[in-house]
């Protein structure tokens, strides 16, 4: 379901343009980090560290780790690059405290400009002649490259599945985990299924059971807008649909109508300006919302100044996601997240983000499949760790997952993580609060839905 979410709420860039290209460390934050590569900072080259030789990615003193990301996209730096963060400050931490078994990670980090010609020259650039291990910390937006990485047996790990690359290819594997067999077709031979546990939350929890959504004119919010309609009346609910024009919506009169039809909680398939600009129109219109429900990509502290001018909005936001809170520092792994990117990059603070906190998880998981190997650190090695039949949680980061192939039925048991924006939290400076006591408790037996990819 987070997947699916963050699909729609980058998915209107609709024709981004541009090429792969390197970025300087001077495009992050200026400074060096501890990893040796750092952010754009690849090391390049067909040799190890101290002359030793890489083997697929991987010498006596080194392991070479890729990552893609859209950063310089439409849609502004912070849309695509939060992975990015999250992942080289696990490493720079990683190599801080010795490496694995004496081996220092070195990131080759590629910008592909939110384009599917930049991403392939991305995948050719760090494969051909970067020569790394492995991917970790991937936030693309068009994955035109996944098929060559596919082709090169080279393990893109704990990606955020944007586009559906990550529902087709064996050596694709999401941050979300996948039950799908990924064997060339996109899910079950063409067919998804998503669960509607979100939906179920606010209806046994808040009481919502009138619901609006609201999406674009444009076809992956259209997708994604009828795909939230479909699970909301799975869950009883009254739904009113509200399209709105891409290149001129009128968000007053959406939330004119919303407030006609006594709407109690609010999805959307639009935006995170969108979603500023919506809540301002609906704060103006009076509605009285329980909720305002986004996506895991806006679960982020730019929220005072997306929605400044929707106090009350605001403050019935809420997201959902299958990870901890990245404010729950009482949990070790946060912890350990939240001072690896104070010390690393320091200037994230303002702009920090779940999808920071995913990247981490996929440098971690990555760094796990490898510690798994032993002193033979090969590919198979690795994917043999991330297609075993245990689930990982992340070290308590993660809501269990696996990629263990296996049909849903019609029903199933899932599990969410739900925060509220307050401007009330950390002595009135704003910030997420936790909703569920456990995540792991939190769970509900629910239809599971088909629809084609």
């Amino acid at each position: 379901m987070a997947g699916l979410a963050a699909l729609v709420a980058v998915g209107l860039a609709i024709g981004a343009g541009g090429c792969g290209t390197r970025l300087p460390a001077s495009a992050f934050t200026g400074q060096a980090t501890a990893g040796g590569g750092g952010l754009g900072q690849g090391g390049g080259g067909n040799g190890g560290g101290n002359g030793s030789a890489l083997v697929d990615g991987v010498s006596a003193t080194e392991i070479k780790v890729g990552m893609i990301d859209s950063i310089s996209s439409p849609l502004g730096a912070n849309a695509f690059s939060g992975p990015g963060y999250g992942a080289q400050a696990y490493f720079d931490a990683l190599n801080a405290a010795g490496g694995v078994d004496g081996r220092k990670v070195v990131v080759d980090q590629c910008d592909d400009a939110g384009s599917g010609i930049g991403n392939l020259q991305c995948a050719h650039q760090l494969i051909d002649s970067d020569q790394v291990f492995a991917f970790a910390g991937n936030s693309i937006f068009d994955y035109a490259g996944a098929s060559y990485v596919n082709s090169k047996d080279v393990p893109d790990i704990g990606g955020e599945p944007i586009d559906q690359a990550y529902d087709q290819y064996q050596h694709l594997y999401s941050i979300y985990g996948s039950d799908e067999p990924r064997d060339g077709t996109v899910g079950f031979d063409g067919t998804l299924y998503s669960s509607t546990e979100i939906y179920a939350y606010f209806k046994q929890k808040l009481g919502a059971h009138i619901a609006a959504v609201v999406e674009f004119n444009q076809p992956d919010s259209i997708r994604y807008g009828q795909m939230q309609v479909a699970g909301l009346r799975a869950e009883g609910y009254d739904v009113v649909t509200e399209q709105l024009d891409f290149a001129l919506p009128n968000y007053a009169a959406a939330a004119a109508d919303m407030k006609a039809h006594g709407v109690q909680i609010v999805f959307d398939a639009i935006d995170t300006t969108g979603n500023g600009a919506l809540c301002t129109a609906l704060d103006q219109a009076g509605v009285n919302l329980i909720a305002k429900v986004t996506t895991p990509q806006s679960w982020d502290q730019t929220v005072p100044s997306t929605y400044a001018n929707a106090p009350k909005c605001r403050n019935v936001l809420y997201a959902t996601s299958s990870e901890r809170n990245y404010e729950d520092t009482q949990y070790p792994t946060v912890a350990a997240f939240r001072a690896a990117m104070a010390k690393y990059f320091p200037s994230r603070a303002a702009n920090l983000s779940m999808w920071e906190l995913d990247g981490w998880a996929s440098a971690q998981w990555l760094t796990d499949a490898v510690k798994s190997c032993g002193a033979d650190v090969t590919r198979g090695c690795v994917e043999t760790y991330m297609n075993r039949s245990q689930p990982y949680d992340g070290h308590g980061l993660l809501i269990p997952s696996s990629f263990t192939v296996s049909r849903p039925g019609a029903t199933t048991r899932a599990c969410l993580n739900v925060a509220r924006w307050q401007d009330s939290a950390n002595g009135g400076h704003g910030g997420w609060v936790t909703q569920t006591p456990d995540m792991n408790a939190n769970c509900f037996t629910v239809p599971v839905l088909a629809s084609k990819a």
